[in-house]
């Protein structure tokens, strides 16, 4: 009997551990076979200062067994500095598994793949930050310099062979690696995909035409001016390659999870399919702080100290929470007594999205810095004769 409080702290701890994975874990989808090659389209006219070229790419809808195109799109930068890097998908253990894209201070590794209009297989030369004010390359962007005036040429030379493929490694697969520089942007500080990007791409998914064994390849609106604007989609050309998928397509993809860490707290980030959970975007979406309660070696009172510990840091990370979301909710109707257009709401969508992700994270690491406090259960005397 005097063996329960320790195997009650045990589990308190292991609880706590729990609450803390879903930050850290990732949710991949592996797939049996390639996507489609890259489709051959034009790039619509950036719709205004502050906009970054993300290329269109293929996910994986394992409702349907089939990959989906989820069109290129100009995106806010979700704050200065910050540039995309596009996912891809890359041969491990004999299957395909997608790699998400990301937003930070420099373009990482994205499998080599040849998106165009300025991703090249590495690095990005579609444009650069100077300051707070991103300047764009017309040699290899679509603007307009009527609208825009942060502009620049410059020639952008490929030493490889231009091709379509869109995936690293594996048959017929792109055979890169990355650079030590891709290597380092990998530690840099990340942010996921912003709010509207997340709605793009689900209404990429709800959109049958979208998919590989409906459009062959060719998909219909392969690029938009905006996220979600689909109306005024540019459609593809012609498709990159022929569209050969195996027969037995419904034994093809296999979603799984890996709980695995990052190699730090903030490079790695959750690839969201449908029933995952989706990022908050407000601090009212953000599920429940787990309150403390009385574990076994509280009880026996061993562990009071760091009881009221963890009771301190929960109302001081309620209050924290609170003091956001209403900072956040007086910001949403500023909006709409204002009539804000698109852009300006987009922007404010965004920027509330990283203040809530960072306030869960800061939250998450209180309460991992919290675990190492706890007191051990009291020492067993001998046993009384």
């Amino acid at each position: 009997m005097r063996q329960v409080p320790s195997f009650r702290s045990l589990l308190f701890v292991l609880a706590l551990l729990v609450f803390s994975m879903p930050l850290f874990a990732q949710v991949r989808i592996s797939v049996s076979f390639g996507p489609p090659a890259l489709p051959v389209y034009e790039q619509p006219v950036c719709p205004g200062e502050g906009y970054i070229w993300t290329p269109g790419y293929w996910a994986w809808d394992q409702d349907f067994d089939d990959y989906y195109w989820v069109p290129g799109t100009w995106v806010l930068a979700p704050e200065p500095g910050y540039l995309w890097t596009p996912p891809y998908w890359g041969w491990e253990n004999a299957v395909y598994i997608f790699h998400p894209g990301y937003w930070g201070p420099h373009v990482g590794f994205y499998g080599g793949v040849h998106y165009g209009y300025g991703y090249t297989g590495d690095g990005y030369y579609g444009g650069r930050w100077e300051h707070d004010h991103f300047y764009y390359n017309r040699s290899v962007t679509n603007v307009n310099v009527v609208n825009i005036h942060n502009v620049y040429n410059e020639n952008v030379t490929n030493v490889t062979t231009v091709n379509r493929i869109s995936y690293n490694g594996g048959p017929g697969g792109i055979q890169a690696r990355p650079r030590p520089e891709e290597e380092a942007a990998e530690r840099d500080h990340h942010l996921p995909p912003v709010a509207t990007q997340t709605q793009h791409r689900d209404e990429a998914r709800s959109n049958p035409q979208l998919r590989a064994a409906s459009n062959q390849g060719k998909p219909p609106i392969a690029a938009t001016a905006r996220p979600n604007d689909f109306r005024g989609g540019v459609p593809a050309k012609e498709a990159g390659a022929p569209y050969h998928p195996p027969a037995n397509r419904a034994a093809g993809g296999q979603p799984h999870n890996e709980a695995t860490q990052p190699r730090n707290n903030e490079a790695g980030q959750p690839h969201y399919e449908k029933g995952a959970p989706q990022p908050a975007v407000h601090a009212k979406d953000l599920p429940p702080l787990q309150k403390p309660g009385m574990s076994g070696a509280n009880q026996m009172g061993g562990n009071q100290k760091y009881q009221q510990q963890q009771e301190k840091l929960y109302n001081q990370q309620q209050k924290e929470r609170q003091k956001l979301q209403q900072k956040q909710d007086k910001e949403d109707q500023k909006m709409q007594r204002q009539n804000a257009d698109q852009a300006r709401r987009q922007q404010t969508e965004q920027r509330h999205q990283q203040q809530t992700q960072q306030l869960q994270q800061r939250h998450q690491q209180q309460q991992e810095r919290m675990q190492p406090r706890q007191a051990p259960p009291p020492k067993q005397g001998p046993p009384k004769k």
